[in-house]
């Protein structure tokens, strides 16, 4: 039912909450093949940027809508708290990447290791007995958090759009600020 359910409601151009996050899954993993292939400087610069920025705005809405009502209609403290430690230990490798930069030696292995970190959390959420799928055997509506995730990173990424507007710095660098404003965002979140 439910599927059938997220179906008509994702024909209709509404997605739920799992194909949303999903389809940020898929994104940011194209990102990262692309940080991979890439010799460019700057090319990495941007791409590490677009990789921070949006996995600052989805650990936002995943902390502060999808996972309290996940743990709510589940109970399952296992498998929300491992996801919360994973966001911290990625906010963490995150920070460290958006003060660095390509000329840093270090800046391709942080990135590597925050892919295969990100990788691994998505295994989790996405595998058979993840966190997505006890929630579409859950009784979570999602369909309505999908729409109020969607709101939320709507907001989010605004946000991210106003701070590029105002931001002096140069070019390459222009997502630091942004990610930290994201950053108090999601520390006030819980």
């Amino acid at each position: 039912m439910k599927q059938a359910k997220g179906k008509s409601a994702e024909s209709k151009g509404k997605q739920d909450a799992i194909a949303l996050l999903k389809a940020d899954h898929r994104q940011v993993e194209e990102w990262f093949e692309k940080f991979e292939e890439t010799e460019s400087g700057a090319r990495k610069q941007e791409l590490a940027t677009k990789i921070c920025n949006a996995l600052t705005v989805h650990a936002t809405i995943e902390e502060e809508i999808f996972y309290p009502a996940f743990l709510e209609a589940t109970d399952d403290k296992d498998i929300h708290h491992e996801a919360e430690i994973e966001h911290e230990a990625a906010k963490r490798l995150i920070a460290e990447i958006e003060e660095s930069s390509p000329d840093d030696e270090y800046f391709g292995s942080k990135v590597k290791v925050l892919s295969e970190m990100i990788k691994h959390h998505v295994k989790e959420e996405e595998q058979p007995e993840g966190m997505f799928a006890e929630a579409r055997d859950s009784d979570m509506d999602l369909v309505a958090l999908g729409g109020q995730l969607a709101a939320r990173k709507a907001e989010l990424e605004g946000e991210n759009d106003e701070s590029d507007d105002s931001d002096e710095s140069p070019p390459g660098k222009s997502g630091a600020k942004q990610d930290k404003t994201a950053g108090r965002n999601m520390k006030g979140a819980r």
